[in-house]
């Protein structure tokens, strides 16, 4: 199959990942890698780099409406990105040195995560969750004037985690430095959604850095996948107030276990 039929092929794909992502507000990124590799023939390198750029140019669109309204602590972010430089540098290394189906067999768990956490509708990774945060909670929640030595190693801990995944397997995390902003810091939950945001953004961007100058990505692929998931993205968050939000979000994370499962078994299969 030649790169022009593989990025035609990809590329609606990219579209409806993009749409999911904005009509849900979190999740479809996570799809990026298993399309790339099962139906674009990408390795489960490229594939993660490739999710690296739609990852961290969807955080930087979401990103716009928060910082309009206030909503992104930046020292928080750029203190907590720096903490995960560490970590993403050591994800980018190990991505290049594990085996690649060990690694979509690790990225099969991260998507049986993901799966979990948008059945319960979580406001870290879903617009459903997020619009009840932003109906129901002001921006008054202060952020603790004293952290002890045990809350800084959380938020150490945290932020070397999130750049650990995004390093690793091209996926944002929100849901390890949501959780850490809210009860470590004390930051109200809409003001921890867009400053989460602007930590995945610094995340991707640190892997994609240590990646340069990512020789193995298929441009003639990424980049057409890349702009239709941007599309997709602006359009899904237009119609998003025109679906039922939690009947969605079910039925796609059921889709998401069953690429999970896929994932694993071709994954586990080729390791054997």
């Amino acid at each position: 199959m030649t790169l022009t039929s593989r990025a035609l092929l990809v590329s609606p794909l990219g579209l409806l990942i993009g749409v999911i992502l904005g009509a849900l507000g979190g999740g479809g990124s996570v799809l990026a890698v298993p399309v790339l590799v099962y139906v674009a023939g990408q390795d489960a390198r490229a594939a993660t780099t490739t999710s690296l750029i739609l990852v961290g140019i969807a955080a930087l669109v979401g990103l716009g409406s928060h910082l309009r309204a206030g909503r992104v602590r930046v020292h928080t972010a750029a203190a907590i990105g720096l903490c995960g430089v560490g970590g993403s540098l050591i994800g980018t290394q190990l991505n290049r040195q594990v085996d690649p189906d060990l690694l979509l067999f690790g990225f099969a768990a991260v998507l049986f995560l993901a799966a979990w956490r948008m059945r319960i509708g979580c406001p870290t990774c879903t617009r459903v969750g997020e619009q009840k945060e932003l109906g129901g909670s002001g921006l008054s929640t202060a952020v603790r004037q004293r952290i002890d030595l045990m809350g800084w190693l959380k938020i150490f801990t945290a932020g070397m985690a999130l750049g650990f995944l995004t390093g690793l397997f091209g996926v944002g995390g929100g849901f390890v430095i949501v959780p850490t902003l809210t009860l470590v810091l004390g930051i109200s939950m809409p003001q921890a959604i867009g400053t989460s945001l602007l930590i995945v953004a610094i995340n991707s961007a640190v892997a994609l850095a240590a990646r340069f100058p990512m020789n193995d990505i298929e441009w003639a692929v990424t980049l057409p996948f890349t702009v239709a998931a941007v599309i997709g993205v602006v359009a899904g968050g237009k119609i998003a107030d025109r679906i039922e939000s939690e009947t969605s979000l079910r039925w796609f994370s059921t889709l998401l276990l069953a690429v999970a499962v896929y994932t694993a078994v071709r994954a586990g299969a080729a390791l054997i």
